[in-house]
Order: structure tokens, then sequence, then C-alpha cells
């Protein structure tokens, strides 16, 4: 019998044993996937917190770029302000010298408007005094002038512009020749008829017929056109060369001596 209950004492103490270690392996497992599973959160958690990090970095460097950008353009507004402020300065003084020269555009304008007009009469005086070429172009001119000195559309330089081209053109005559038509009476006004015209700066005109049977020139002294055969070869030659048809070359004409109101 006590055989019996030893061997039974065995048995329990090894089938305890067993469900020990089995209850123990039990734990075990449960502790490991625990860790496990804690394990896993603190990744999850750590690899969240990354992140945030990560966005918060972005949005450090997104704000610093921001910073800098906002920096830069207001460094360049800074600059275009000085410039601006320079241009403002000059404009300014500009106005200031256009407002000045206004003033003094008032005050010339009454000191030219009379000397204009002076100038237009002087040039008309000349024309009468000169001899008779171009009439009806160059009084026609002294007319237009007159009637632009009255217009109110015409600014004064304009003006001043078209009296001193009136000039130029009365200059020019002095230095040039040239050839036209023109309607010439003779015979103390008994016959008219058309002629070649020839003009020698402002020194001698003399006209020839087609056929060139008739010739003739400006005489200053007696103050109308005469007869003259004396030159009728030089005219004819002068004629040509006026209208290009000849080279130029040497010609001789008789000239009328000035009269006294002409030289003065």
């Amino acid at each position: 019998m006590k055989r019996c209950t030893s061997s039974s004492r065995r048995m329990s103490i090894a089938v305890f044993a067993g469900l020990l270690i089995a209850a123990s392996g039990s734990v075990f497992a449960q502790t490991v996937d625990q860790v496990l599973q804690a394990q896993d959160r603190r990744l999850d958690l750590a690899q969240q917190s990354q992140e945030r990090i990560n966005n918060i970095v972005e949005g450090t460097r997104s704000l610093e770029d921001q910073y800098r950008a906002i920096n830069k353009e207001i460094d360049g507004l800074k600059v275009y302000n000085r410039l601006m402020s320079a241009q403002t300065s000059g404009q300014q003084a500009v106005l200031e010298d256009i407002a000045l020269s206004m003033d003094q555009v008032d005050v010339i304008n009454r000191q030219i408007f009379p000397l204009m007009e002076r100038m237009i009469d002087g040039l008309e005086q000349s024309i009468n005094l000169d001899v008779p070429f171009l009439m009806d172009e160059r009084m026609g001119r002294i007319e237009t002038l007159k009637d632009i000195m009255e217009r109110s559309d015409v600014s004064v330089a304009e003006k001043f512009r078209k009296v001193m081209e009136a000039f130029q053109i009365e200059n020019d005559y002095g230095t040039s020749s040239e050839w036209y038509r023109q309607s010439i009476t003779l015979d103390g006004g008994v016959t008219t008829r058309d002629y070649n015209v020839l003009r020698i700066g402002r020194v001698g005109l003399y006209f020839q017929s087609d056929d060139t049977r008739i010739t003739g020139r400006w005489d200053a002294g007696a103050g109308d056109w005469v007869e003259d055969d004396s030159a009728r070869n030089e005219i004819r030659k002068g004629l040509r060369m006026a209208k290009q048809l000849i080279a130029p070359e040497l010609i001789i004409v008789p000239v009328s001596a000035a009269t006294p109101a002409e030289a003065s």
C-alpha cells in the first residue's frame, strides 16, 4: 500500500509540474505577444512622430523661403522707390523749368510778332524794288505770310519758320539762274506775247521768242522791257544751259546799272 501511495504522489507531482510548465509556457507566449505588440505600437508612434517632425521641418523651410522671397522683394521695392523718388524730383524740376519757359514765351511772343511783321514788310518792299521776275509767285508768298500771321491755329514757331523760309528763298535767287515763260508787253504797251525768260541771279533778266527773232532784256533804268539784239546768241545759249540742254559755260550779256532805289 505504501508503494502505491508513493507512486501516486510522484505521478501527481509530475502532472503538476507538467501543468505548471504548460501554464508558464502559455504565460510566456502571451508576454512575448504583448511585448511585440507594444514594440509595434512604439514603432507606429515613432513613425507618426517622425512624420510630424518632417511636416514641421517642411513647413519651416517653406516659411523660411517665403521670408527670404519677401525680403528680396522688399529690397527691390526699396531700390525702385529710390529711383522713382529721383525721377520724380527730376520731373518736378522739368515742370518748374517749363513753367518758367511758358512765362518767358508770353514775353517772347509779344516781342516776336512785331519783329515778324517788320520782316514781312521789309521782304515785300525788297521784292517791289527788285527786278520783276516771278512776281506772281513771290508776291503770293508775301500774301500767304500775312494770312498765316492772322491765324490762331498756327503756332508762333511755325509762323517764324515760314517767314525765315521766305527769306531763304529770296536769298537763293541771288546765286541761281533759271528760265520760265512770261507774258511781256513791248512797243509801249502795244504788243503782248509769251517769251522765254532767262534769269541770271538778280543782275539780269533776258527774253527771247521761240523763233529767236525777238530778243531783249529788262532795263532797270527805264523800268521796262526793251528789245536788244546785241546778245541774241548769248541769251539763246543761256536759255539752253538753263534748260540743261548743254553744259554750263561762260556767256556775255549786257547788265543794267542799279538805280539809286535798288542800290539802297
